[in-house]
């Protein structure tokens, strides 16, 4: 079962494991809480949710999220903290060849889609965690281009910008292109147009042949529930 964290080949067999965040299978309940807040957090913002519709959403009790978050400042810090982690995990299994199993692509594509409407939320609305979430990635993006890191750092902003500003605009990109931005068929839509669109020597020979490979064996719905 593909989960994004970890990728491991073993002796002969190169079978691959990979492991994405959480089990959606056995999620527990401090787990189940933060999906509920990163939920609720895309679809009112952070300023128009409760921590009641929160415990509504998970199915637990109000005093069980303040148990595990105290307050919506420790639950938005937590959800903050899981959408960087997000990124950060899939970028190094990318990194480490993952893009290209068809399979990390669908697993990927399956759990991206809380993290992405969260991060568009936060965006559009320019909370406090925007600015950490945008660095954070600045800073993955650079780890990953070839050359010198201060010789990209305006190529790897501008990048970043731009992969975001389709989750902040994903409204007006899904009215367009007839499918829903933030589901598994619409990010295959929007990830064979990057690839499109940005240059091979802009991340690299080898990892552009990679991320086509992982595409090209991706059904466009793999990922959805």
């Amino acid at each position: 079962m593909y989960r994004i964290g970890s990728w491991a080949h073993t002796d002969d067999s190169q079978q691959k494991v990979v492991m994405i965040m959480d089990d959606r299978q056995d999620l527990t309940a401090r787990a189940r809480i933060r999906d509920a807040a990163l939920e609720l957090f895309a679809e009112r913002g952070v300023a128009g949710t409760s921590l009641r519709s929160v415990a509504e959403r998970a199915s637990v009790s109000l005093a069980l999220v303040q148990y595990h978050f105290t307050s919506k400042a420790g639950l938005a810090s937590a959800c903050d903290d899981y959408v960087v982690e997000f990124f950060r995990n899939t970028a190094k299994q990318a990194a480490d060849g993952a893009v290209s199993d068809p399979q990390f692509i669908s697993a990927a594509r399956r759990d991206a889609t809380s993290v992405w409407h969260y991060l568009g939320r936060a965006l559009a609305d320019d909370t406090p965690a925007a600015a950490v979430i945008f660095d954070e990635l600045l800073i993955l993006t650079q780890e990953y281009l070839p050359g010198d890191k201060e010789e990209t750092v305006t190529e790897a902003a501008v990048f970043v910008a731009m992969r975001l500003g389709v989750y902040v605009l994903h409204q007006h990109i899904s009215r367009a292109i007839g499918v829903d931005a933030v589901t598994p068929a619409g990010m295959h839509r929007i990830s064979t147009a990057l690839l499109k669109i940005i240059s091979p020597s802009f991340v690299g020979a080898a990892a552009a042949e990679q991320a086509e490979t992982g595409l090209a064996g991706a059904r466009p719905d793999d990922g959805e529930q």
